[in-house]
């Protein structure tokens, strides 16, 4: 193994997280010409620009999305590491409400194993799911949250964040869809079904389009509805093939209405993480709870691998 510097994943994460040359450089009390150097490392080292000129903006590469998530994930670590160890807490007495920040699919698909994991080792506990309807830091730096649980955005340079698993897209239609007795699904015969598509923007295309486009191809958008579990209710309803992540069917219920298949391209995978607010890194109460919903999902997600 050759010798890695680390600062370069310091270097990295600013980088990332700033989108700019100069705002890294600030957060690292760096000049920037010093960045703009170590930059060219980084380059050096990963083969890849990184972060390229867009107009008068610098915008990341690609590869830079893909490693974003890993790369705050991979700091956060390092800081544990020379973070002096917790005290233990005692779950018996612990009296405690913690705010999630998640969305519908996620309380639906992943709530109730991790529900009652809290309840059963810290019965006077109590798990408080929040809504999101934006994608903010703020609840967390104001105390209004204990964790955000979803994809990572611009939480903000200080937001801790931790990995819990890696999830795709998949088609959903209801059990008596023609579609549920066909394998292999062709693009053709995914584009000539309508579709009900969520987002909370009220966006109709995202990385599906773009690679159906590519194709020739275009889904043919009937409805598009706030969040998943609505796009899921009007597929279980219709004949419309609605767009989901695998982990919201892990739900046995769920699972039960629906018919998933693969969808006929290619779409990027998405890291569903944690993310916290750094006062609370070394409160012991909130230590435990991260790595129980670290547990829980992992465990979750294993017995439906298990059963599919």
């Amino acid at each position: 193994m050759k010798d890695v510097d680390f600062n370069l994943i310091i270097a990295l994460d600013a980088l990332l997280t700033e989108a700019s040359v100069a705002g890294a450089a600030r957060r690292l009390g760096l000049s920037t010409s010093a960045m703009s150097r170590t930059l060219s490392r980084l380059r050096q080292a990963t083969g890849d620009g990184l972060l390229v000129r867009a107009g008068r903006n610098m915008v990341l590469t690609p590869y830079a999305e893909s490693v974003r998530a890993r790369t705050r994930e991979a700091v956060g670590q390092v800081a544990d590491i020379l973070t002096p160890p917790a005290p233990r807490v005692d779950l018996q007495i612990l009296k405690r409400t913690f705010t999630l920040r998640a969305n519908e699919g996620f309380v639906e698909a992943l709530g109730p194993a991790l529900i009652a994991d809290i309840a059963a080792r810290a019965p006077q506990v109590c798990l408080r799911f929040a809504p999101k309807p934006e994608k903010s830091g703020q609840p967390l730096r104001e105390g209004r949250a204990d964790l955000e649980i979803g994809v990572l955005s611009n939480m903000g340079p200080e937001i801790r964040v931790q990995a819990l698993f890696r999830d795709r897209f998949v088609g959903v239609v209801r059990r008596e869809h023609p579609l549920a007795t066909q394998d292999p699904i062709t693009p053709q015969d995914y584009v000539a079904w309508g579709h009900v598509t969520a987002s909370r923007r009220g966006v109709q295309t995202g990385p599906v389009d773009e690679a159906l486009a590519e194709m020739g191809l275009q889904r043919r958008i009937i409805s598009v509805v706030p969040g998943f579990p609505a796009a899921l209710a009007v597929a279980g309803a219709t004949d419309l093939i609605a767009l989901a992540p695998a982990s919201f069917l892990i739900n046995p219920l769920l699972a039960a209405r629906f018919h998933r298949f693969e969808l006929p391209v290619r779409t990027p995978v998405i890291t569903i993480s944690q993310m916290w607010h750094p006062r609370m890194e070394n409160d012991p109460g909130h230590r435990w709870l991260r790595q129980r919903v670290l547990t829980a999902c992992a465990e979750a997600l294993a017995r439906a691998a298990g059963s599919a």
